[in-house]
């Protein structure tokens, strides 16, 4: 009699993923986005450090309409790149649009640096912005697809600490160059050298697959499985072979399904949560070094404590990739958010030149904690077919809080501090109450497939 053999159970991709275990392939990965990532920091605060220098070149005053639209036109043109792009990618797929926003990030970066007016560099800090504006839903969807569940919180704050990098480069890049170029040169080399760690990221990238899920979500089984296979191949272990489980059809995926059933609460919230945290955090960061300059401090001096805030950032990101593993995304995210409260309070409070260092350092620390926090979060509370479109919303109504957060910092330069500050510890304060209400754990949890 001849027995039946059944065939193998088919492969979820969380298992497949599991199976497959953390290794060259996932460290490989945190390295080129990172590498993108710090770049991208660098051309977000760049605006911030080069400003003086473009002001002394055009001729422009201190919190005049011009030199606040240009640290706006950065933060417009990501409010609308976040959204494209995140479409885009769940639409046809990560590595296109990986590859795409990279290249335009670098020709447009470049393109700044040889503007011969205002309006020239507004218009290329504007599509500098679209660009990279799509780098975060990706990266981020990227990653979360990629990495074993029992890392991947810690991956994802791994991969937002190399911001702090970027932050520590263009700060000691404007630092150097402000001791070799008179200011209205120097901010020309700024522009041009920050632009460039985009080329490497560009060329790395090449060697990265689409995103399995992604595939899977599109009906594409078999690039899925030769995704998973170069997972395996640069891990050196085996893919098992059994079919992989496609998840159950969808309709056709639009920006609107952000807003129906269970996911629409969650997209309210964490909307209101990046809105918050970026409003306060470009708020102060994006005037502080014109602020310290307003305070008597020659651009050196002001260069220099940009780095030293930068460097407060990396142990605020490592307490936290330690702490969304221990004790929970919800709960880290919602105590730095606190934090961050507190600190711009104790800030206003301080009267001297080391109590204004210290205070800012701890609010540097707490908000960079936050940052690292939500960014392991928010991609896990979204449904792989939503995933880089929810994060390209959440995140573009940062970039609207990045539009106005020039003009509410500038409080900071006409001696509001109290209105300022008082402002931004609201926002902390509200997007930590947001956070809590979310009420879903994600720890340890597998990456939702349905939209539901």
């Amino acid at each position: 009699m001849t027995q039946t053999v059944s065939p193998p159970a088919a492969l979820p991709v969380d298992d497949a993923i599991d199976r497959l275990g953390l290794g060259p392939f996932q460290w490989r990965l945190l390295a080129i986005c990172g590498l993108t990532w710090a770049a991208d920091a660098m051309e977000v605060l760049l605006m911030s450090f080069a400003l003086p220098g473009i002001s002394a070149a055009f001729g422009l005053g201190r919190g005049s309409a011009p030199a606040t639209l240009l640290l706006t036109a950065t933060f417009a043109g990501m409010l609308v790149g976040a959204v494209f792009w995140g479409w885009l990618a769940d639409r046809v797929g990560r590595r296109t649009v990986f590859l795409t926003t990279v290249t335009l990030g670098v020709v447009f970066g470049l393109a700044g640096a040889f503007a011969p007016g205002v309006t020239w560099l507004v218009v290329a800090r504007f599509l500098t912005g679209f660009a990279i504006g799509g780098t975060l839903p990706v990266d981020y969807a990227m990653m979360a697809e990629f990495v074993p569940t029992a890392w991947r919180g810690r991956f994802l704050v791994y991969l937002e600490s190399f911001w702090a990098l970027g932050t520590v480069a263009v700060a000691a890049l404007a630092w150097g160059l402000s001791t070799a170029f008179e200011p209205a040169v120097a901010w020309r080399w700024l522009l041009a050298l920050a632009a460039l760690p985009g080329v490497v990221g560009l060329v790395a990238r090449l060697g990265i697959p689409d995103s399995p899920r992604s595939l899977l979500a599109r009906g594409r089984q078999g690039a899925a499985r030769a995704a998973l296979e170069r997972v395996a191949r640069s891990n050196r272990t085996a893919l098992p072979d059994a079919p992989l489980a496609v998840p159950p059809p969808a309709p056709r995926v639009t920006p609107a399904a952000l807003f129906r059933g269970a996911v629409s609460r969650r997209t309210a919230l964490l909307a209101l949560i990046w809105f918050g945290l970026s409003l306060g955090y470009y708020g102060i960061f994006s005037w502080l070094p014109s602020y310290l300059r307003a305070q008597g401090l020659d651009l050196g001096a002001v260069y220099r404590t940009s780095l030293l805030l930068a460097l407060a950032q990396i142990p605020g990101y490592v307490l936290a990739a330690y702490l969304v593993e221990k004790v929970g995304r919800r709960a880290t995210l919602v105590g730095y958010l606190a934090a961050s409260a507190l600190g711009a309070y104790l800030f206003l409070l301080a009267d001297t030149a080391n109590g204004v260092l210290l205070t800012s350092a701890g609010l540097s620390f707490a908000l960079l904690g936050a940052w690292g926090a939500l960014y392991a979060y928010t991609p896990e509370l979204f449904p792989t077919p939503l995933r880089t479109t929810g994060m390209g919303f959440v995140s573009g109504m940062a970039r609207l809080a990045g539009v106005l957060s020039p003009s509410v910092g500038a409080l900071l330069l006409t001696g509001q501090l109290a209105v300022a500050l008082t402002l931004f510890a609201a926002c902390f304060a509200v997007a930590a109450v947001c956070g809590w209400a979310i009420g879903v754990e994600t720890r340890g949890q597998r990456l939702p497939e349905a939209v539901g």
